[in-house]
């Protein structure tokens, strides 16, 4: 049984040195060559490619078999079959004409086969020094030969999508994958292909968030959401951080959530290193487009039809799917289940912190000046109260998400440490007319003799009296005066 997964030039080499082999392995004596080789051109044989036909050799071909492998170290390659010199040359195709459809292509990559087969039909009207123009199939041939397939990029491309083109056109494509677990992770946002109901009766397509970690496909964290905003990035990336723990980098690509002021600074405080793709590249998180394809094909399939979807039951769906199914199910890239490798694996990850320095970290750092009158300051249209101790203070550093002006962190100009948390100002309250009072920290009606003296004072008394000289005065005790 010939082997059909080997190439044909190695089954015709295996076959031809199974002919000879006997004479090969067993030589026949002086004299008795010829014999033996009449006696193996008399067998039918099996051919290597066509099971269905069978057929005899001639003793002259069985004998320049055996010749020709007779001193060899590897007799199969020897007997197979040599490829043609001119294979990959098409002859049919002119060099004049190929260069011309090389251009052709380089200057319309966005056409078809067929749409450059005919222009080449009035090219070679036009000039019929460039040759002969052959068949459809052959420039067809030719075209996928040389790696010239039609072209998805916009008919009118942006900057970003002309560089995207040249990136993928100049350099090469490759696979990756980090050692430890937690070492990288990918987020994206995907807009999932079913319709949900809310509550006020609209039809929305839902956003879905997910999380994976490189060297497991773990998936820390999936959540549907209304929008893809930085508040829900947030929202979902400090529920992957408290499941999974803090990983030592982050993948995204370079959409408005992902580089909001809030996500960026956010990251950078924790010491985990942002990643960005190249704008339209998503072959370069291609980890999470693979995963897009299991989410569609497998849980929303199975939710699609239902014409009452809620948010919440998605949501809780989405979590069953990731934990009873996605992590268990073997992946064939990694041989194995996400379950095996995150807990066989050997992970970087760090611990998290607080949930109160989690909230601190993905916000947005202002600067104000108090105002001297009432001590408060204004951000984003809304004034808030700072407390006394702070002020007098000339500028004021403020922490705080976009999305949530209920309270501001007043924090440490140099260190961000928080120092305060600062309140909208409640005119309604103050019209009570209750304040506070100021208390100084040093009053002004504190008796002398409870300060100490200050220490020039004490150095001059002290060398004065080391001097041994007598007072230069004469004491003299007051009459109190009644």
């Amino acid at each position: 049984m010939s082997n059909t997964k080997a190439p044909i030039w190695r089954r015709w080499g295996q076959f031809r040195f199974s002919v000879i082999g006997e004479l090969l392995s067993s030589p026949p004596a002086k004299g008795q060559l010829q014999q033996a080789i009449q006696r193996l051109s008399q067998k039918i044989y099996q051919h290597p490619i066509d099971e269905d036909q069978k057929f005899t050799l001639g003793a002259s071909t069985i004998e320049r078999w055996y010749y020709k492998a007779k001193e060899v170290d590897d007799p199969v390659a020897v007997l197979g079959r040599k490829p043609r010199f001119d294979a990959g040359i098409r002859w049919s195709m002119p060099q004049a004409l190929l260069d011309a459809l090389k251009a052709q292509y380089q200057k319309y990559p966005r056409w078809t086969a067929q749409l450059h087969y005919d222009n080449l039909k009035v090219v070679v009207q036009e000039k019929p020094e460039l040759g002969k123009l052959p068949s459809y199939k052959t420039v067809l041939r030719c075209m996928r030969d040389n790696g010239w397939w039609k072209s998805r990029e916009p008919a009118r491309p942006g900057p970003g999508q002309v560089q995207a083109a040249r990136h993928l056109e100049n350099r090469e494509v490759r696979g990756f994958e980090i050692s430890f677990l937690h070492g990288l992770w990918h987020l994206d946002f995907h807009y999932a292909k079913v319709r949900i109901l809310d509550a006020s009766g609209n039809w929305l397509q839902p956003m879905v968030l997910a999380i994976l970690d490189d060297h497991s496909r773990i998936c820390c964290h999936l959540q549907f959401y209304l929008a893809e905003t930085a508040e829900c990035l947030v929202h979902g990336l400090v529920q992957a951080f408290m499941k999974r723990g803090l990983p030592r980098s982050l993948m995204t690509d370079n959409g408005s959530a992902m580089l909001a002021e809030e996500t960026t600074q956010g990251l950078a405080r924790l010491g985990i290193d942002h990643k960005t793709t190249l704008p339209y590249s998503p072959y370069q998180n291609g980890k999470q487009e693979v995963f897009w394809g299991q989410l569609e094909g497998r849980l929303l399939e199975l939710v699609r039809k239902h014409k009452d979807l809620k948010l919440s039951f998605l949501n809780q769906a989405a979590q069953a799917w990731v934990e009873q199914d996605y992590h268990r199910r073997f992946n064939r890239e990694i041989k194995s289940t996400p379950l095996d490798r995150l807990l066989n694996g050997k992970s970087v990850a760090r611990n998290i912190p607080d949930s109160e320095a989690l909230r601190l970290a993905f916000t947005r750092r202002v600067t104000r000046k108090p105002r001297r009158s009432d001590a408060t300051v204004a951000v984003g249209g809304i004034r808030y109260e700072l407390p006394a101790r702070f002020g007098h203070m000339e500028s004021v550093a403020l922490r705080a998400p976009g999305w949530d002006r209920s309270q501001l962190t007043l924090v440490d100009p140099g260190t961000d440490a928080p120092l305060a948390q600062l309140a909208p100002q409640d005119k309604t309250a103050n019209a009570s007319g209750k304040r506070r009072v100021i208390s100084p920290e040093i009053s002004l009606t504190d008796p002398v003799d409870t300060l100490e003296y200050p220490a020039l004072l004490k150095k001059w008394m002290a060398d004065h009296a080391a001097t041994g000289l007598p007072p230069a005065y004469l004491p003299k005790e007051e009459n109190t005066i009644e």
